[in-house]
């Protein structure tokens, strides 16, 4: 299923962010950050943290370094 999540990513990547100038206010870019968060997270998380930060990149927002978090670990019962 990630792969199924990635594959829009990487086509994006391949095909239409080379016919657009530069624009993502993050580091890593949002595609990037996508792809990692997705493998990172798995599919429902990663796609719920991609489209977060997807909706904070626009030119209201700083932008800047702004890394996929950390898997929680587990709760000790």
């Amino acid at each position: 299923m990630r792969k199924l999540f990635i594959l829009p990513i990487r086509f994006y990547q391949k095909v239409i962010s080379p016919l657009k100038p530069p624009s993502c206010r993050f580091y890593p870019t949002c595609s990037n950050y996508g792809i990692e968060a997705i493998e990172k997270h798995g599919a429902i998380k990663g796609g719920y943290l991609t489209i977060r930060r997807i909706l904070r990149c626009q030119p209201f927002c700083e932008g800047g370094y702004d890394p996929v978090p950390e898997e929680k670990p587990p709760k000790k019962k």
